[in-house]
C-alpha cells in the first residue's frame, strides 16, 4: 500500500507499507526532499515498523521524530510522513482519491450564498453530495462577519446602510468582508474531513488553499500563504479565508480575494478596515485595493476562469449546479436563521 503527501510550499513524502496481523509492515519512505545525514532515511521508515495499524498520525510523528533526532529535514517533517502512512493505511484520503464537482452559477444575494454554504456542507456529511467548489456571485453589497465577531465592534452600521451593504454573519469563524458585486472573487470548498486527515487547523489552510497559490503563480503573482490564514504577495494581502468543520465529517473551507476593493468605503463599512488599512501601510483610504487586478491586468471573469482551469488541470472534476432541493433548503435558511436579527446579533 502506498501513500503520498504533498507538503504545501515543500516536497512530496512517499510512504510504502504493508499490514501483518494489525501491525505495519516492511515501510519505506520516499520523496523528493532532503534529508541529512543520509542514513537517517532508514530511521524513517523503521520508527513506524511494528507500530499498530490504527496509529494516529501524532503517535506516527513522535516515533518517527524520535528515530531521526538531529537530523536535518528539509521539505517536510515527521507529520508529514506520519499523514502519507496514514494515506496508505485508507485512512485519509488525497486529492487524487476525489472527484470534484465544480460549481459556478448565476449571481445570487449574499444571504443566499452564505445558506448555501451551510446547506452543501451538510450535504457532503450526509452523503447526498461529493466533494465540490463552488464559485461565489453575487447581486448586491454586503458585509459578512465571522460566526464570533462583535456586530458592533466590527461594523459601523450607519455607513453600512449608507452605502446599502447587508450585514450577514456566516458559519464559519475569521474576520468581516465587505463585498459589492465584482469587486472580490471567493469561493467556497466542501470537503471530507478525511482530506485533511491528521492536519493542525494550521496546516489544513495551507494545504486546501496550495491550488490557489499555484494559480496565482501561472498568472504572475508572487502569492505566499501567510499563518494562520491569508494569503499574501509582495503588495500586500490578496485573501482571507475560514474554515467550519461540521458534524458529519465535513469541512467547509473558503476564502475571499480582493479584486478591485473601494478603500474609502470599507474604511466607512468595517470598523476594524480603518485599522487594518493603517497596518498595511495604506496612508489614506481614497485608493482601490487592488491587488488581483493591479497584479494580473485581467479582467475579474478572466481571473476566475484561470483559477478554475488550474483547478480542473490538478485535481478529477465534472461540472455541477446548486439543486432545486438545495436551493430551497438555502431559502429556508434564509428565513429562518441568516436574515433574522437574533442570528446576526447573535454576538451583539
Amino acid at each position: 500500500m502506498r501513500g503520498e503527501y504533498k507538503v504545501p510550499g515543500g516536497k512530496l513524502v512517499a510512504v510504502d507499507v504493508e499490514v501483518r496481523d494489525g501491525r505495519l509492515a516492511d515501510v519505506r519512505v520516499s520523496g523528493d526532499f532532503f534529508l541529512e545525514p543520509d542514513e537517517a532515511l532508514k530511521g524513517l521508515g523503521s520508527a513506524m515498523e511494528g507500530m499498530a495499524e490504527s496509529a494516529s498520525v501524532a503517535e506516527l510523528a513522535a516515533s518517527v521524530s524520535r528515530a531521526v533526532e538531529g537530523a536535518t529535514m528539509i521539505g517536510f517533517d515527521a507529520e508529514a510522513v506520519a499523514v502519507a502512512a496514514r494515506r496508505a493505511l485508507g485512512h485519509a484520503t488525497g486529492w487524487a482519491d476525489h472527484v470534484f464537482e465544480v460549481i459556478h452559477d448565476a449571481p445570487v444575494s449574499p444571504l443566499l450564498n452564505v445558506a448555501l454554504d451551510q446547506v452543501l456542507a451538510e450535504g457532503l456529511g450526509a452523503g447526498r453530495r461529493g466533494p465540490t467548489l463552488r464559485i461565489w456571485e453575487w447581486d448586491e453589497s454586503a458585509v459578512i462577519i465571522g460566526s464570533f465577531q462583535s456586530l458592533r465592534n466590527e461594523v459601523d452600521l450607519e455607513g453600512a446602510a449608507r452605502h446599502r451593504a447587508r450585514v450577514i454573519r456566516r458559519i464559519s469563524g475569521g474576520g468581516a468582508m465587505f463585498m459589492e458585486p465584482g469587486n472580490t472573487i471567493s469561493y467556497s470548498l466542501y470537503v471530507p474531513s478525511s482530506l485533511v486527515e491528521g492536519l493542525s487547523f494550521e496546516r489544513s489552510y495551507a494545504f486546501l488553499d496550495d491550488w490557489v497559490l499555484g494559480a496565482l503563480h501561472d498568472l504572475g503573482v508572487d502569492a505566499t500563504y501567510v499563518p494562520l490564514n491569508d494569503i499574501a504577495s509582495p503588495a500586500g494581502k490578496i485573501a482571507g479565508a475560514a474554515q467550519k468543520r461540521l458534524s458529519g465529517g465535513a469541512i467547509l473551507h473558503h476564502a475571499t480575494m480582493a479584486y478591485d476593493m473601494d478603500a474609502q468605503k470599507m474604511t466607512e463599512v468595517l470598523r476594524i478596515g480603518r485599522e487594518k488599512l493603517s497596518d498595511k501601510g495604506t496612508r489614506s483610504a481614497n485608493k482601490r485595493v487592488d491587488p488581483l487586478r493591479s497584479q494580473t491586468g485581467m479582467a475579474r471573469a478572466a481571473v476566475v476562469d484561470a483559477l478554475v482551469a488550474s483547478f480542473r488541470s490538478r485535481y478529477q472534476t465534472v461540472d455541477g449546479t446548486v439543486t432545486e432541493a438545495e436551493r430551497a433548503r438555502a431559502e429556508e435558511l434564509v428565513r429562518t436563521k441568516f436574515a433574522t436579527p437574533e442570528w446576526t446579533a447573535r454576538v451583539p
